[in-house]
């Protein structure tokens, strides 16, 4: 018997006074199926969009990830040849990050510079800027045998509180930025938009990776500067003045600085006590690659860049900083030779 026989059935003891419950449990249960049915549909319909945007969304964090992490790699750069050269922790550094900065603002608000040109204005004055420091002042104390590394190091300090005090003097403590044409907009890769002014400021923090790295092995200031960090006082027996290197390594230094300073100018709010952060930066870059390694702190760069990312997303931005802290500190505790010695093994 049909469902449609059945139901005419129904129907005619319906109208004979029979209460018709078997039609009325069988339009319920078909009802429950078709409506079951529809659920489930609209539910698989549903977990498959949810799970293609989470999809998309961790894909985009982890790209915004890297292409800061280029950046903060730039920055971590120049810290790095100064430890491997001198030997002492720079922490200065993120001061002159932040006074290049201050360069690039200037000539952007007062010249109309283009951020990224003013870098290349950025990058001499800084040269410049680190030479004096290292000749007139830290490699006054590394001449006197009798002064400890820890003296060094509060040296740096009480330059990064004078680099600080003066931008402040100048600037106060107001929050400036710089708007560009281009700073609201992006590019879009495939159903992720990555912003502009992010791919830029990687494409030409790379640039530099590359050319120092070029700089580094096929030049003889540059293959003097790995000689020396090596090995100091076999490349000053092997003719290096190693005063001069030493100079123009915390100069370098310094300009690289500089460079990552006025690539994230338009990602970032300036104020003076901005460097304080690019330090912390720095620092953990440098650990995490290994102190020394040009190419440790690109990794270690790009690392920090996908934590922070994925830390303000999934976390909060507000905490994005510690997922990088930790990090620090699980090398320290596991790994204290950073990723580094894991090639030695």
């Amino acid at each position: 018997m049909s469902v449609d026989q059945y139901f005419c059935l129904v129907a005619v003891d319906a109208a004979g006074g029979h209460p018709p419950r078997p039609a009325i449990l069988l339009a319920a249960a078909r009802g429950f199926l078709v409506a079951f049915s529809l659920s489930v549909s609209f539910m698989n319909q549903f977990w498959g969009l949810l799970g293609g945007k989470r999809m998309l969304l961790f894909g985009q964090t982890v790209i915004c990830g890297i292409l800061l992490g280029g950046m903060y790699a730039l920055i971590a750069m120049g810290m790095t040849l100064i430890m491997g050269v001198m030997k002492i922790i720079n922490l200065a550094h993120g001061a002159l990050v932040m006074v290049g900065m201050y360069v690039t603002y200037v000539c952007f608000k007062e010249f109309g510079i283009d951020p990224y040109l003013g870098m290349f204005i950025a990058m001499p004055v800084l040269f410049f800027i680190g030479c004096l420091v290292q000749n007139y002042m830290i490699n006054r104390l590394v001449e006197v045998d009798s002064i400890l590394p820890e003296n060094q190091v509060l040296l740096t300090v009480g330059i990064m509180i004078v680099l600080t005090e003066a931008m402040r003097l100048m600037f106060k403590s107001d929050y400036r930025s710089v708007t560009t044409t281009y700073s609201s907009k992006t590019v879009l890769l495939g159903d992720m938009s990555i912003s502009v002014p992010m791919v830029i400021g990687f494409i030409i923090a790379m640039a530099f990776t590359f050319l120092l790295h070029l700089f580094l092995t096929r030049t003889d200031t540059g293959k003097a500067i790995r000689a020396t960090a090596q090995d100091r006082d076999a490349a000053v027996y092997m003719g290096v003045n190693s005063s001069r290197i030493t100079m123009i390594t915390f100069g370098l230094g310094s300009a690289l600085a500089a460079a990552g300073g006025s690539l994230l100018l338009p990602l970032f709010y300036l104020w003076p006590d901005i460097g304080h952060l690019f330090t912390a930066k720095s620092f953990i870059i440098t650990i995490l690659g290994g102190m020394g390694s040009t190419m440790g702190a690109a990794i270690g760069g790009l690392i920090l860049g996908i934590a922070e990312s994925l830390g303000a997303t999934y976390i909060s931005m507000g905490y994005k900083d510690i997922v990088g802290l930790v990090i620090f500190l699980l090398v320290l505790l596991f790994l204290p030779g950073g990723f580094r010695s894991l090639a030695r093994r």
